[in-house]
């Protein structure tokens, strides 16, 4: 029998009107718990009681140390409430040199009513990272979890309730994009949404935003290079490119997919590497299983997708499948599971065997994001050559390279547009660093940092006279006579 989950508004559980999700395991294909989810009346009666918890001012005005209070209910991802809640207690306000007998201080106010849209991978952390800059800016949040996830973000919500967070001041809402989140988005009363997904769902949402002159941050698609130079620890940059581009299954923004190496050492590096997924594949089985290397795909239409891409790769464009290419079958030989009943797909590497054949780049592998296991290797000569091709996408997000050269890597990482470049790491991430694109594909603004903060205010400018009565009766603009005056 399967559980049944509501909506999360006010401070308590509600039934929704929108249709009931699905939720399935990804490793069996079992559908495990059904979800409630909003319609746009859920929507609108959401959205006016965020309103009225924000006006209200029991968050919004509250004392911001409080959600330091937070911090032992979210134990996994407790840095990013401890560094938001830093950041309160040692920000410093602007006081600017305004001409005059005039103090005029900067001060950061709440947007009001923001939403807030995760994906599927990563689906608590994610919503950790949006949520607690929007919360430590003082806002009524409204919470969107993927259709595919929304389960922990439901849980998330009875947390901060049993961590001291007002009635109101978070809602989470689960449902389709089509319907719960286009009702969000458009919201008159809505200031500013904050959405992970891809490109083209970033788009959408954000012509809709736009409409209504509301503040957007949007973390989008990544095709993220991994440059390997000739003099790189070739141990470390093989395990890098395993990290880098198989956590996760390969299902996230800045996974390494195209993977670049230098000639002299490609062999080396293709060997070493198709040893590596070899032995991951070995090791698939149960997500339950705490010895399993790699789980499923999120579902069967990603797999497909994926699928579709590698097949394109390799039958119409020769590319050579050193490790993986096809759905996982059968049964697994670390722990039996069977394959067949859940979205499992190997880790994969696509090649040329020779390592500066450039005909991989019309590719659809290489250009489209598969969020999937799956790498396509190419060579190269010189360092002009590595970046042109790091740069050979229209996405900018993240990106990495190995070398033990410190100037280079200092002269190949300005070079490279992406937001994020790793240098002998891959996949780091704090809160106090900043996450975002470079390129529009890849979204705009970022998340982490003082940024992140910034971009749920605003900023508000008070000016106070503290001039005598006399200097102030010399400022009569409708004096009568003629006499100096001032404007401005």
């Amino acid at each position: 029998m399967t559980t049944e989950h509501l909506l999360w508004i006010g401070g308590a559980e509600r039934t929704g009107n929108g249709e009931l999700i699905p939720v399935e395991n990804p490793a069996t294909g079992e559908i495990i718990a059904h979800c409630h989810s909003a319609s746009q009346e859920d929507v609108v009666s959401a959205v006016e009681l965020a309103h009225a918890t924000y006006k209200s001012g029991i968050w919004s005005r509250a004392p911001r140390r409080a959600i330091r209070e937070m911090n032992a209910q979210v134990p996994s991802l407790v840095k990013w409430f401890r560094y938001y809640a830093a950041l309160l207690r040692t920000e410093e306000r602007s006081v600017l040199p305004t001409v005059g007998k005039l103090h005029n201080f900067l001060d950061r106010r709440p947007l009001g009513v923001v939403v807030q849209i995760a994906p599927f991978n990563h689906p608590l952390l994610i919503a950790v990272k949006k949520l607690a800059p929007a919360l430590a800016a003082g806002n009524s949040v409204l919470l969107k979890p993927s259709e595919l996830t929304p389960i922990t973000s439901l849980m998330l919500g009875k947390i901060m309730k049993e961590a001291g967070l007002p009635d109101g001041v978070l809602s989470v809402l689960p449902g389709y994009g089509a319907t719960t989140g286009k009702a969000l988005v458009e919201h008159p009363l809505v200031k500013k949404v904050d959405v992970t997904g891809g490109t083209t769902a970033g788009r959408a949402i954000g012509e809709i935003v736009g409409r209504n002159l509301a503040k957007y941050t949007a973390e989008l698609g990544g095709k993220a290079p991994l440059v390997v130079f000739k003099d790189a620890d070739l141990d470390a940059a093989v395990n890098g490119i395993a990290f880098g581009a198989f956590i996760a299954s390969g299902q996230t923004c800045v996974a390494a997919t195209r993977i670049i190496v230098h000639e002299s050492i490609y062999d080396k590096v293709l060997q070493r590497l198709t040893t590596r997924a070899n032995s991951i594949e070995r090791r698939m089985g149960s997500p339950k299983n705490p010895e399993c290397m790699m789980g499923p795909l999120i579902s069967e239409r990603q797999l497909k997708n994926v699928a579709e891409l590698v097949d394109e790769a390799s039958l119409y464009h020769e590319l050579i499948l050193q490790a993986g290419g096809n759905r996982l079958e059968g049964h697994s030989e670390l722990d039996d599971t069977n394959f067949s009943k859940g979205y499992y797909f190997p880790p994969t590497i696509l090649a040329k065997s020779n390592a500066t054949d450039r005909s991989m780049l019309s590719t659809r592998i290489w250009r489209e994001e598969a969020f999937g296991p799956v790498v396509v290797v190419v060579g190269f000569r010189t360092e002009e050559e590595a970046i042109e091709l790091a740069n050979d996408s229209e996405f900018g997000l993240g990106a990495a390279i190995w070398t033990r050269d410190l100037a280079q890597a200092f002269r190949v990482s300005e070079q490279i547009d992406a937001g994020i470049v790793w240098v002998n790491t891959h996949h780091r991430n704090d809160p106090s660093s900043p996450w975002g694109g470079a390129k529009s594909s890849s979204g705009v603004g970022s998340e982490n940092g003082i940024d992140a903060y910034h971009a749920y205010t605003t900023t508000k400018s008070t000016i106070i006279n503290y001039a005598s009565a006399e200097e102030m009766a010399a400022e009569d603009w409708f004096k009568e006579g003629a006499g100096n005056v001032r404007y401005g």
